[in-house]
């Protein structure tokens, strides 16, 4: 393996892992699709949000961060996805704008709309956000209708248009296909898991503890169900995979091979999936360590996933209209220099991951309280 090739698996591998952080801190997401469902008072509902309000920024930084990773190392991915399927980034910035707005305003003396209405803005958010980026990650698996055309540089008047979308939906056609929905329906219902199970760990509060853990025996039996159809489907679907002069054909069970050629991936997959089982098992009982688990078993889980997308020659990026237009790790990546210089950048990432870590411990340090909420101080 040469230097370009090294370092494009390696950013995909930052990518992915990028992807899998943002799974996970979905469960913000999670949480306020069931502010209603959990809080049956004001009080309890404002305790929810408060509890949700110390970790939302995590999730929307991270998928900032995810976009802005993809551009850097994989521009020709960002130009054609960002770019083509505009109607569903549209609407996944759209739902996280109205998260934003809801957690500045909605506790602020001067609001005139109410409390409601912000809390209906996170709840859309809650349940359109992890609906809408599962659907669309789904898409790097079952493909899009998009050209690429390289020669393209010097369009008439300056110009220079490489990816055509050749659908006038502009993503919204992802709907149509049963996997891509199904993907997006395992993703929310696996924010909904990991939701119950962080508001019984950072919540004392008896009753919103159990209320979580019942709803939490009933999302993640649904979870498991969808997220093993959709597994077993991606198992036995074709694949694009290029051969090493770059031409790309379909490969029959190219993902089930990619599990069986890359054994370490495969672990981690197993290990996951064994870790969030294991905390649907802790959280049934109302195990406040089940979170633990969950979140470090989603992780790897997706982590894993998204390698298998990407790595051994495979087309993480699938055109409908034109297969040889589908992208890869070799084909769309930035220049050798581009990546190396990231590289250097990506060597301070331990130390963002260890400052995010040390402000979680410093918040989680002790559960909130009913009481908390009426002693001052900044409030969501």
């Amino acid at each position: 393996m040469d230097t370009l090739s090294l370092l494009q698996h390696y950013w995909w591998f930052l990518i992915a892992l990028l992807g899998a952080l943002l799974v996970f801190l979905m469960f913000v997401q999670g949480g306020q699709a069931l502010l209603y469902d959990l809080g049956h008072t004001e009080e309890e509902r404002n305790l929810m949000v408060n509890s949700l309000g110390r970790k939302w920024e995590l999730t929307f930084t991270t998928l900032v961060t995810f976009g802005g990773a993809f551009f850097a190392s994989f521009p020709l991915f960002y130009s054609t996805s960002f770019g083509g399927a505009t109607y569903v980034w549209m609407a996944i910035l759209f739902c996280f704008v109205l998260q934003a707005v809801a957690y500045e305003y909605r506790r602020k003396p001067a609001n005139v709309f109410g409390e409601k209405t912000f809390n209906i803005f996170l709840m859309i958010n809650g349940i359109l956000g992890p609906l809408l980026i599962g659907t669309a990650v789904g898409t790097l698996f079952t493909g899009a209708e998009f050209t690429v055309d390289r020669l393209n540089l010097a369009g008439e008047g300056g110009g220079a248009v490489i990816s055509q979308w050749t659908s006038p939906w502009h993503g919204l056609e992802a709907v149509a296909n049963w996997r891509n929905v199904l993907l997006g329906l395992s993703v929310t219902l696996l924010a909904l898991t990991l939701a119950c199970q962080y508001l019984m760990n950072d919540i004392a509060d008896e009753t919103l503890r159990q209320r979580a853990a019942r709803r939490m025996r009933q999302v993640s039996v649904a979870f498991v169900i969808l997220f093993v159809v959709w597994l077993v489907a991606l198992l036995l679907a074709d694949g694009a995979t290029a051969d090493a002069s770059g031409v790309i054909a379909l490969e029959p069970y190219k993902y089930l091979h990619n599990l069986l050629e890359l054994p370490y991936v495969a672990v981690v997959l197993i290990i996951g999936v064994a870790a969030v089982l294991w905390s649907i098992r802790l959280g049934w009982n109302g195990s406040r360590r089940a979170i633990w688990f969950g979140g470090a078993g989603s992780i790897l889980a997706v982590l894993s996933l998204l390698l298998l997308a990407g790595w051994n020659q495979t087309a993480y990026y699938p055109s409908l209209s034109d297969l040889q237009s589908s992208l890869t790790i070799a084909n769309s990546s930035s220049s050798l220099f581009t990546l190396r210089v990231m590289a250097w950048v990506s060597l301070f990432i331990p130390v963002v991951v260890a400052y995010i870590w040390y402000v979680w411990r410093a918040l989680n340090r002790r559960p909130l309280t009913r009481e908390e909420l009426h002693e001052g101080g900044h409030q969501y």
